[in-house]
């Protein structure tokens, strides 16, 4: 048996915009992929943390440096400039899991700067 555990978070990703417009998914920074170990069409969970909307969409690489971090199609309506996401990645493991298993945890500041990785310690 296995089970899904949280493996990569992006957590208070700021909404640098959004296209109702664009065929769907969230356009991320490639940097903050890398910090976060995340990948390029890697389904996530996003939640924004501002009106308690979530949803699944898959990743789109954005352009390393901008600090782009955009939802597009219809999940565009249940975002606001500025909202704080989290975005998370999961992986199946062997049940019971691992006693170290630890997600890789990128926290932003206000401009989409990575503020600290934690590999350890509380994470939601």
């Amino acid at each position: 048996m296995q089970v899904s555990m949280v493996r990569a978070k992006l957590h208070h990703a700021r909404v640098t915009g959004a296209d109702i417009e664009y065929v769907g998914s969230i356009t991320i920074d490639t940097n903050l992929l890398a910090h976060a170990r995340m990948f390029p069409y890697e389904k996530v969970l996003v939640v924004d943390v501002e009106n308690g909307a979530r949803f699944e969409t898959y990743i789109i690489p954005g352009d390393p440096g901008s600090r782009t971090i955009q939802v597009n199609g219809a999940a565009a309506h249940l975002v606001n400039l500025g909202d704080r996401l989290i975005v998370l990645g999961f992986a199946l493991v062997d049940c019971p899991p691992p006693d170290n298993w630890t997600p890789q945890v990128v926290v932003l500041d206000a401009d989409n700067s990575v503020q600290s990785i934690e590999t350890e310690g509380r994470y939601t």
